[in-house]
């Protein structure tokens, strides 16, 4: 019995438009076997649980530069609790100072990426934390 792959969806939330990063980790997930799916950039926090919903998905991976993840992260995982998907993992990435990642931890943030981290640390962890998390 051949297993699934795991399913991410990667989301760009508010009013950023600058997509680039996302676009690599898109690539980076796919390249080692995960099933990705984009939203593309503006996305609502309501977009983007209803989509996690529609898709089924395992993960979210949320990504921003504009400053507003205290705001936006939180309200997301929110909305995903809101919609029954509380065993969904999520994990952000951008420009996030320091002293907000334990902030965003609590808020169930389970991991935050800054720029730079190698590609392999990300998959390294989706492949460690997801099979623990999500078992389908």
């Amino acid at each position: 019995m051949e297993s699934k792959p795991f399913r991410v969806l990667i989301a760009k939330p508010g009013l950023d438009g600058h997509d680039r990063g996302a676009k690599v980790i898109v690539r980076a997930l796919r390249d080692a076997g995960f099933e990705v799916i984009y939203t593309g950039i503006r996305q609502t926090p309501e977009m983007i649980a209803q989509t996690a919903l529609q898709e089924d998905v395992d993960a979210v991976g949320l990504s921003l530069l504009s400053g507003a993840h205290m705001t936006l992260f939180p309200q997301i995982t929110k909305l995903l609790k809101d919609r029954g998907l509380k065993d969904v993992l999520v994990f952000g990435g951008g420009i996030i100072p320091d002293e907000d990642v334990a902030k965003l931890k609590k808020k169930g943030i389970d991991q935050v990426f800054g720029p730079g981290t190698p590609l392999t640390t990300i998959v390294d962890y989706l492949n460690s934390r997801l099979p623990s998390v999500k078992k389908k």
